[in-house]
């Protein structure tokens, strides 16, 4: 049994967990949250790898690249790439509030309200701050992906300058060469630790969806069906349509792209994080998506925090929920204001669960919705968050594939192998 066990692909183990974690809850109901631990268990597993992957991943692909120039080519695309997506979007979740309306005529009687948060004013200066790294200790205890990546990038940045001197004969005589080998060796060690962790992904993902399902149960969803449902929808007409169409331009197979993203996809539809699948989706976009690992790690480590598109399409579409129940009348320039603090606001949801729901009470207050929409919506948005992540996961490796393409750091023949792990 154990044999056919791991004989049998992970993907297609990770995705049986998924169907009978759904079955499972939905007969089972809320002592389904019996098993949850499970769930906890593997969470607290892939947390324990995000800050020492992300650290040595990007030092070590930052210190690969080998020239600040070709570094800044991989950035100005990535973050261009991000910006466009995240912009269409938080457009397109506007579009499906202002088209569909789920708003008007909602009964709100038979809705379970939860807290309503106090006033959460967008402040870019201490955002800005926040992106430093003041205690590069206290981030990684705190695991704060932001700052960390910065400092990861300043470490390779340092890295690649005393090298550059190194070659010409300085005094270090091979140490620095010898400290990027030391992270490289570092980074090719917790992604084989990676590997050991994710035989627990089908366990896991199976608790973890049991109890969404059994605790929700349906009457909670019905309420709010066609949010929901929009929510859901508009992340799969970014999936489908959005990312397809970058990867068709890309020149590469949209199955094998989606074949090799099952783990990482179905991991981030579980938990609900970004950062907790970063491990995840690091070892399938470079394993599975043949994408080089300099430019995977910087790429992928960068979007689990900048690249929100799930996110920002519903906060541009929950804003207009919560103007349709309260009766509130948005201008053109409201539209734009929702568009550009989405946009930036998805970038401060720092891939957590529930982080979406941080953000709205910036942009409520910014336009003048009442925060009481975050209570109406708060019982159900752990099912729409697992949907979001998901579709912000797809991005971050749609995004890393294309760029990877344009600079010729990507292997097609392993994309399109179905040999994925």
């Amino acid at each position: 049994m154990f044999k056919a066990w791991f004989a049998t692909p992970l993907w297609a183990r990770v995705l049986l967990a998924l169907i009978l974690g759904a079955v499972a809850g939905y007969f089972w109901g809320p002592g389904a949250e019996s098993i949850k631990i499970v769930g906890d268990v593997f969470i607290d597993f892939i947390k324990m790898l995000i800050v020492p992957l992300i650290f040595l991943s990007v030092v070590a692909g930052v210190a690969a690249i080998g020239d600040l120039g070709k570094l800044g080519s991989v950035g100005w695309r990535a973050i261009l790439l991000f910006v466009v997506t995240g912009q269409a979007a938080v457009w397109l979740g506007l579009g499906l509030g202002t088209f569909f309306m789920p708003g008007v005529g909602l009964d709100t009687s038979g809705i379970d309200m939860g807290p309503v948060p106090d006033p959460a004013p967008f402040e870019w200066r201490e955002m800005l701050r926040s992106m430093i790294p003041v205690s590069p200790v206290k981030v990684m205890a705190d695991v704060n992906v932001l700052p960390l990546i910065v400092f990861s990038l300043l470490v390779g940045i340092g890295i690649l300058l005393a090298k550059r001197e190194e070659d010409k004969d300085g005094p270090t005589h091979g140490a620095v060469s010898a400290v990027a080998r030391a992270f490289d060796a570092g980074a090719v060690i917790f992604q084989k630790i990676t590997m050991v962790v994710m035989e627990l992904t089908p366990f896991g993902v199976f608790a973890l969806i049991a109890w969404v399902v059994g605790t929700l149960g349906l009457d909670a969803v019905a309420a709010l069906g066609k949010l929901v449902a929009l929510n859901y929808g508009g992340c799969l007409l970014i999936i489908f349509v959005m990312y397809i169409f970058i990867l068709l331009l890309s020149r590469v197979s949209v199955i094998g792209f989606f074949r090799g993203m099952i783990d990482a996809i179905a991991v981030a539809y579980s938990t609900a994080s970004s950062s907790a699948t970063l491990p995840v989706t690091l070892r399938c976009t470079q394993r599975n998506l043949g994408v080089s690992r300099p430019t995977s790690s910087f790429i992928v480590s960068l979007g689990s925090t900048i690249n929100m598109d799930g996110t920002a399409m519903y906060l541009g579409l929950a804003t207009l929920f919560g103007a349709q129940i309260f009766g509130v009348d948005l201008s053109w320039g409201d539209y734009g204001m929702i568009a550009l603090l989405a946009t930036v606001g998805s970038i401060g949801a720092a891939g957590i669960p529930g982080g979406g729901l941080v953000m709205m009470g910036a942009i409520f207050t910014a336009v003048g919705v009442p925060l009481e929409t975050i209570a109406f919506v708060a019982g159900v948005d752990r099912i729409m968050d697992m949907m979001r992540t998901a579709t912000n996961v797809t991005g971050d490796a749609t995004v890393t594939v294309a760029t990877a393409t344009m600079l010729g750091e990507i292997d097609k023949a392993e994309l399109a192998s179905a040999d994925d792990v």
